[in-house]
């Protein structure tokens, strides 16, 4: 077991738990948190069918009274209209600001329910136990909470960090191939960023065999850098690698193309784009999108350097007519370059173009 502590702002911390069999002492390990509270279970009709069950028994074990809400699962129901629908039924269901929410799920289930949590009443506590990799590694720490909108992935949100975060290992048993795929390209980006011990754990692509290390690493990477810089004003950008494009990529497909493949694909255009400018060696890029593709990710594009440019316009990294990129210059240094929007397209076409063996 590891149990890792991110700071928050204020002076509140909060504890992420992971361990096997986590899932279902949930009750056990929140009851210190929501003393007497009443728990809303939020997830996807796609979690609820396997856990829902079993994280409501645990909850109720403790002492919790519980109410459960699941909406359509995937990125499509990421909307105004589903967190409406949520916070109406945590009225309906007589919640008050001594009750709490759990999020049981992915990362959209973890980026909604966080939002409901910090706009319900002015804000409730709310506990996040995700269920994917993607939600592992990524989303369930740091606090960004959000929905879509249609100029946008992401547009609406705030900062509201989680009591607590309990991750299970065991979840990944359930996951499949491809949905443990693609929360493998969270994992190779934070693998670019933070250097050789964790990169070279995920660029052979054994993620199922080396998920609890590359969980725990992610972890602790994620939570020293929300540490020194919780509200994204800067180092916390280097999160973002890959991610201009990738959102991109998500809301040109209509959200068809899942939040991972799209990453993986931003994250190979920005490298190959780095090596073009000279920011990156040609070696570093050829390992990168080696470990992406070793994980069944794909590295390019069929979209063109003017869509997606475009589509980047409503980027959460735009500043006026500036736009803020996070360039790779090597395998565990990357940096934030702020460029004109208007050159933004430029160096896109620079990375659509696979590179030379």
């Amino acid at each position: 077991m590891a149990v890792i502590q991110v700071s928050a702002g204020g002076g509140k911390g909060y504890d992420v738990t992971v361990e096997r069999g986590s899932l279902n002492r949930c009750g056990e390990l929140l009851a210190p948190l929501f003393p007497g509270s009443k728990i809303a279970v939020i997830t996807d009709t796609n979690v609820a069918r396997v856990y829902l069950e079993d994280v409501q028994s645990s909850l109720e074990q403790a002492g919790f009274e519980t109410c459960s809400y699941a909406f359509a699962a995937g990125e499509k129901s990421k909307n105004l209209s589903t967190l409406s629908n949520i916070l109406e039924f945590l009225a309906d269901s007589g919640l008050t600001r001594t009750d709490a929410i759990v999020a049981l799920g992915g990362g959209v289930v973890g980026d909604i329910a966080g939002f409901a949590a910090g706009c319900y009443l002015r804000g409730i506590k709310y506990a996040q136990i995700p269920t994917t990799l993607l939600a592992f590694v990524d989303s369930a720490v740091g606090g960004k909470t959000a929905v879509d909108l249609r100029a946008g992935k992401n547009l609406a949100g705030l900062f509201n960090p989680p009591s607590a975060v309990v991750a299970d290992p065991g979840c990944l048993d359930t996951l499949s191939d491809e949905i443990l795929s693609d929360g493998a390209a969270e994992a190779v980006k934070t693998g670019i960023l933070d250097g050789e011990v964790l990169f070279s754990l995920v660029e052979k692509g054994e993620i199922r065999q080396n998920a609890e290390k590359i969980i725990e690493l992610c972890i602790l990477y994620k939570a020293k850098i929300v540490g020194m810089d919780e509200f994204e004003r800067g180092l916390r950008k280097l999160l973002n690698l890959g991610h201009t494009v990738g959102h991109a990529i998500e809301k040109l497909s209509g959200y068809k193309i899942p939040h991972g493949q799209s990453v993986a694909m931003g994250i190979g255009v920005i490298t190959r784009a780095a090596v073009r400018l000279g920011m990156c060696p040609h070696s570093d890029c050829a390992r990168i999108i080696s470990a992406l593709s070793a994980c069944g990710l794909p590295t390019e594009t069929f979209y063109g350097a003017s869509e997606l440019a475009g589509a980047s316009l409503a980027d959460k990294k735009r500043s006026g007519s500036t736009i803020t990129l996070v360039m790779p210059r090597a395998i565990g240094n990357c940096e934030l370059l702020d460029i004109p929007v208007s050159d933004l397209q430029g160096i896109i076409e620079k990375g659509l173009c696979p590179m030379e063996e």
